[in-house]
């Protein structure tokens, strides 16, 4: 049902028992809070100062590298089409599949964590989108103001609506993996961007509804390189998140972004394997078929999830709400929303950390040259190996099935304390009495223990 097997290795070597792990992260996020209540009795993040680099700047701004940087993501975006609709049905040899469900969807998270929101730069619906308007312009002599103003009450709700989606070709569509496929809702994908810019404008649309844009941008504020003002500016790691002003619909898509990955993970446990065949049966037994009857059992699975999820994190919230200080529960819920992407990348980071390292390098064996922009061979066809590299094979070795599982720990504790910290910092802005602040973040605590017991529960079922 998935684009290729995923998860992680065999673990059969641990040192120690896995039960450990999950104490000792529990134990980490218990000293974390009382650290943080002891230690950060004024709010820090929302108060810190960032750097301008105006050299960075001149070079990383400039229009040349702008428009580079937009016709590299238009180029890529057509090789995508021209692969899908003209390459190899194999899903492995195509390079459509690879790039946008490994390269793509998982590795510009780590690259937008590393380096700040640089998706936007080379965006292909937004480079083709500016193009349009600045050529329309142009013609016209004058400015052309997008027709309609963006619904507040729209918010973050289209970019919801597109990450679940996008989400659903992966997991739930039976052959969404296929390149014709990949290739397919890539050009759908591009209506629904295009009618939403002429809409409300390319910058606007771009910024709020554009599922991939809103998605990496949220992991970009967890970097410490940022652009504002016109310069790059370096930051302290997180102080982005800080300062995000929630719309419309912004839990329901953190909801959505820890609900997906929870889903990927819960679909190879027992739990899930003994609840889908028999959901199954009964959709078959009302005249589905049996390929249609398990692709609605895992769509149900999938939005339930995702549901369970946004509700797990608004009982924290009523929680919070339930220590006083005069706030409503979806005040508190939009407030400590920002808390919940250091939790999405943990989630990312862990289920899929070895997915990216030994499928990453299939855009290798395709095969890419050291400058990246082109495939030895981009059709998987049998006799083309432009670069001579073709005939590479995937290096398993590349890390150790125990140190897999330490770094993807790693990355659950450390997502998990990220949050707690955001939420602990926040807590200290909105409410005038410390120990009140401290008091809701009890109910943030078990929110975060309960997302961490989740993370380490579905990296155990991965490999049963």
């Amino acid at each position: 049902m998935t684009h290729v097997a995923h998860g992680i290795v065999g673990r059969s070597d641990l040192p120690i028992p896995e039960w450990l792990f999950g104490w000792a992260a529990a134990v980490v996020l218990v000293v974390s809070f009382v650290a943080l209540a002891v230690l950060w009795p004024e709010p820090k993040l929302a108060r810190v100062r960032e750097r301008a680099l105006p050299a960075l700047s001149r070079v990383v701004l400039s229009r040349p590298v702008d428009l580079l940087c937009g016709a590299v993501g238009v180029f890529l975006f057509g090789l995508v089409l021209y692969a899908g609709f003209d390459g190899t049905e194999t899903v492995t040899a195509n390079f459509a599949p690879t790039f946008v469900y490994v390269i793509f969807w998982l590795g510009l998270v780590l690259a937008s964590v590393l380096l700040g929101n640089v998706y936007r730069a080379f965006n292909p619906w937004r480079a083709i989108g500016r193009t349009v308007s600045w050529v329309a312009r142009t013609a016209a002599r004058t400015d052309m103001p997008a027709p309609l103003a963006y619904p507040e009450r729209l918010g973050h709700w289209p970019a919801v609506a597109g990450i679940f989606l996008f989400a659903t070709l992966e997991l739930v569509v039976s052959g969404g993996d296929t390149p014709r496929t990949v290739a397919i809702a890539a050009l759908v994908y591009s209506v629904g961007q295009f009618v939403g810019m002429a809409l409300y404008g390319v910058e606007e649309w771009t910024e709020r509804g554009d599922g991939f844009a809103v998605y990496f941008s949220l992991f970009a504020r967890i970097s410490p390189w940022t652009v504002k003002d016109g310069a790059v500016r370096l930051r302290v790691p997180l102080a982005g998140l800080a300062e995000l002003r929630p719309l419309a619909g912004t839990v329901a898509l953190l909801a959505v972004m820890i609900g997906t990955v929870t889903f990927d993970g819960a679909a190879e446990s027992a739990l899930w394997t003994g609840i889908a065949p028999d959901l199954a049966d009964t959709f078959e037994s009302i005249g589905l078929s049996p390929a249609r009857a398990l692709e609605l059992t895992f769509l149900i699975g999938l939005a339930a999830t995702c549901l369970i999820v946004g509700g797990f994190y608004m009982l924290g919230a009523r929680g919070a709400q339930s220590v006083g200080g005069g706030f409503t529960t979806e005040q508190l819920a939009r407030a400590f929303v920002a808390s919940l992407v250091p939790i999405a990348f943990a989630y990312v980071a862990a289920h899929y950390m070895t997915l990216l390292l030994y499928q990453g390098q299939a855009i290798v064996i395709l095969d890419w040259p050291p400058f990246g922009y082109l495939s030895s061979n981009p059709l998987g066809s049998p006799d083309t190996d432009i670069f001579g590299t073709a005939g590479r094979a995937i290096d398993y070795g590349v890390i150790s099935a125990t140190a897999a599982w330490y770094w993807m720990v790693g990355f659950v504790v450390a997502g998990h304390v990220a949050a707690l910290t955001l939420a602990h910092d926040k807590a200290l802005t909105i409410y005038s009495d410390v120990k009140l602040a401290v008091r809701s973040q009890y109910w943030m605590l078990a929110v975060m223990v309960g997302f961490t017991s989740l993370a380490l529960w579905l990296l155990s079922q991965s490999n049963q």
